[in-house]
């Protein structure tokens, strides 16, 4: 084995330049394979990480515009949802819902503690259930209760950064302080994980609060509930024309006119978000394998061209007694080692550029002016599908070089040394 070692390394050496554009050609097929998959999970991953804000299995219900004429009355009459919408909600849907609540927002307040205050607060009555449908991280303290709710508590959860505001030196120590909005007291309960989100800069107080504050009557803003037992497409679908029927006749509106209730179907959201995600992956996959196949195709081409000159030296062997199998096995693993020795270095330079990706641009966000959201997220790949590529580049470069290995072994002696 050292002496076909040292063959193979004379003859590279002495074919310097075929044995380089090989060598690209294998490293560059694994470059370019693993730095696509680099990229692609890190659009994946900032898909997932933006999805993953709120319960799949819960459903938003916004009242809208009718869109068209319906019970002698005109179209573009404006739906609110009231409280009787939440009852044929939780009643008609019993089976299937298993949290129910609801919520309803007013602008631009200020909260005030001692000599500090933040402005712009968008002050939002809810229901307990918000902390899990929306999945807020809290820091200090506990979100609104059934409690806050039935005895009507003039409590309120703020943010990370309205607690900075507040209190500067020490945000966390504003829970359980008074704070004073709209010239009432409110006991800070809660702080919960700031959002980076303009529209998200919300402080919350129990529902029945906001409603006895502000005079908000029946109305109920928006209707929110996780479900179960809803598990496919065709099922979720149903669910919702049902609902949007049920609260359209509440309001006299066409039952299936979906313009007056907006319905906001995680469930359907989060299945359409795996199903782009999943085409993402493939796509790049796609890609990646042509870019390995045009390496294979390069190794083989090369291989071709390293047996068409170096016939008369086969012949030479051959004729002084070389086994067609020795000539078989120096090809094969001339191959090989090319293959495994550029692979790795492509391999390498592959994770480098991911890490690379990961340094600069890896928590990359976009900010509209109203929310930020992200669009770049640990664009790595696992050193398993490195390793994989690698070796199957290795397995493509033995059978790319299989062919004219075959082709050098079967060669007689006397054609091989006519050859020019």
């Amino acid at each position: 084995m050292r002496d076909i070692i040292n063959e193979i390394g004379n003859t590279i050496r002495h074919n310097r330049l075929r044995t380089a554009l090989t060598g690209f050609s294998v490293a560059w097929g694994i470059f370019i394979l693993i730095v696509l998959l680099g990229a692609g999970n890190g659009l994946i991953n900032a898909m997932l990480s933006n999805n993953k804000r709120f319960l799949s299995n819960s459903m938003m219900v916004f009242g809208g515009n009718t869109s068209k004429a319906f019970d002698g009355l005109n179209e573009g009459r404006n739906i609110e949802l009231n409280d009787r919408d939440m009852l044929i909600t939780e009643t008609l849907f019993a089976d299937n819902i298993t949290s129910m609540g609801a919520e309803i927002e007013r602008e631009g307040c200020v909260l005030t503690l001692n000599d500090n205050y933040t402005t712009g607060i968008n002050i939002s009555g809810v229901y307990p259930n918000d902390v899990q449908i929306n999945k807020r991280v809290m820091l200090a303290g506990r979100f609104v209760n059934d409690k806050d709710l039935k005895d009507k508590r003039k409590c309120i959860v703020i943010n990370t950064d309205m607690a900075k505001e507040l209190l500067p030196h020490s945000p966390m120590s504003v829970c359980g302080k008074d704070i004073s909005m709209d010239n009432l007291s409110f006991r800070v309960v809660g702080i919960y994980e700031s959002e980076k989100n303009k529209m998200g800069n919300t402080a919350f107080i129990p529902f029945t609060t906001f409603r006895g504050i502000y005079g908000s009557g029946d109305k109920a803003g928006n209707i929110i509930f996780s479900f179960e037992n809803i598990n496919s497409e065709q099922a979720n679908e149903e669910f919702a024309k049902s609902l949007r029927a049920a609260l359209n006749t509440n309001h006299r509106a066409a039952p299936d006119d979906e313009n007056s209730v907006w319905i906001w179907n995680r469930f359907l959201h989060n299945l359409n978000m795996n199903t782009a995600t999943g085409m993402i992956s493939k796509a790049l996959w796609v890609i990646g394998l042509l870019t390995l196949l045009s390496g294979i195709v390069g190794i083989s081409n090369i291989m071709l061209i390293t047996v068409k000159e170096r016939t008369k030296e086969f012949g030479i062997r051959k004729a002084i007694g070389a086994k067609p199998w020795s000539i078989l096995r120096l090809i094969i693993v001339e191959s090989v080692v090319i293959t495994t020795f550029f692979g790795y270095i492509g391999m390498v330079l592959g994770i480098g550029a991911n890490l690379y990706m990961d340094a600069t641009i890896g928590h990359t966000e976009v900010d509209n002016g109203l929310f930020q959201a992200q669009m770049f997220l640990d664009p790595t790949v696992g050193i398993g599908v490195c390793v994989q590529a690698t070796i199957l580049m290795i397995v493509a470069g033995t059978i790319a070089g299989l062919i004219p290995a075959r082709k050098a072994a079967k060669i007689r002696p006397i054609e091989a040394l006519r050859a020019e």
